[in-house]
């Protein structure tokens, strides 16, 4: 007996590694490129000043890439209308800032709360994980009443949420653990660009491994026709509260990531004009894209960010002053820049597209048999 049960484990072992190996062989390409890039970001670090305007896109653009992604997981691919990303955002940032200030460091932060009631910290890792449990445990108890609305009435009950929530953790009965209105800081943050990369890279992999599970099915046939779904014996509210669930674990993350970038956390900096951010990230790279999501993100900051600064600044040609360049400009550009995308882009960047490494090996091959007719 003993016997069979070492074959059939050692039988279970090798199909295990087997699976294993086909999955790296099939996806090579995207491991190699995922090395280029881990390996091309470390140089630039090793190269490029640390106050470089390119580590602010990547690092920013990185936590929004994960941010809009986990709104996509309930927007695009479950088609829930949710506006309460800014609300889980900012759960996960406090969670993570409260229970990682040193506590030496407690007296200082908390300074009109006696240096508050939380004595303890956790390492960064737990943390991040409990700013995503936080932030899940909240969606799960408010999506129980409000999963049973749809379209916009839901999106304005969420978007409600956020501002509820915003202004319960300025709430001075709560200073001992949120620091009310107050700055919360001197938590751990991050300097290299590897490490949001890393956190998020991972957040948006687990992501794409559910939207291609049977879970992920079951989400897609809810946003194609709910009826037909329920037909399938697919249980709706189960599966909408899990995206739901799951979609503001990955935000509390995101917050977290957040407040490690900006090395400070205060409620008011979470208003809704941060999830309409990420809502226009959304659908400027595709409504049910993921690969939109994350390229959209990196071209939102970018623009906002960096490129368009020098519209802000006044501008001199000799004794000529260049008309409208002046501070608040870029945002006027900015706008219309998206409203071009959208208009010729009406399905965003990428629809509903993805990157594969199938796809990118198809794209090089017929440049390198045209290269040869050519040749010939």
């Amino acid at each position: 007996m003993n016997v069979m049960n070492m074959e059939r484990n050692g039988l279970n072992n090798k199909s295990t590694f087997s699976a294993v190996s086909e999955f790296i062989a099939k996806n090579k390409i995207g491991f190699l490129l995922i090395i280029v890039l881990y390996s091309a970001l470390f140089i630039l670090e090793k190269m490029m000043p640390p106050s470089s305007m390119l580590f602010v896109v990547l690092k920013k653009g990185a936590i929004y890439a994960l941010v809009a992604v986990s709104m996509n997981l309930l927007n695009g691919f479950t088609g829930l209308f949710s506006l309460g990303q800014a609300g889980f955002m900012l759960i996960g940032s406090y969670t993570y800032a409260i229970f990682t200030i040193p506590v030496e460091d407690r007296a200082a932060v908390y300074q009109y709360f006696d240096g508050g009631i939380i004595r303890f910290t956790v390492p960064v890792f737990i943390a991040l994980i409990m700013a995503g449990v936080a932030a899940g445990i909240f969606a799960f108890f408010i999506g129980l009443p409000v999963l049973r609305l749809k379209s916009d009435y839901l999106a304005i009950a969420t978007l409600g949420f956020a501002e509820i929530i915003r202004a319960i953790f300025q709430w001075n009965k709560l200073g001992p653990i949120t620091n009310g209105s107050n700055l919360l800081k001197k938590f751990p943050s991050f300097s290299s660009v590897l490490f949001p990369f890393t956190v998020a890279g991972i957040s948006i992999a687990l992501i794409v491994l559910l939207i291609n599970s049977s879970y992920g099915r079951a989400f897609k046939a809810i946003r194609d026709d709910e009826i037909a779904a329920e037909a399938m014996g697919i249980n709706l509210a189960k599966h909408k509260l899990l995206s739901f669930v799951i979609s503001s674990f990955f935000a509390g993350v995101g917050g977290a990531l957040l407040a490690m970038y900006q090395t400070t956390v205060q409620a008011s900096a979470f208003k809704a004009a941060m999830t309409y951010e990420i809502l226009l990230i959304v659908v400027i790279g595709g409504v049910g894209s993921i690969t939109g999501s994350v390229i959209s993100s990196f071209l939102f900051i970018a623009c906002s960010e960096w490129w368009l600064r020098f519209l802000d600044s006044e501008t001199y040609i000799g004794s000529f002053k260049v008309p409208l360049l002046a501070s608040g400009f870029r945002k006027v550009v900015f706008s219309v820049v998206i409203m071009v995308i959208v208009l010729f882009y009406n399905q965003g960047i990428m629809g509903t597209r993805e990157f594969s490494s199938e796809g990118i090996a198809r794209f090089f091959s017929r440049i390198a048999s045209r290269n040869r007719k050519e040749g010939a």
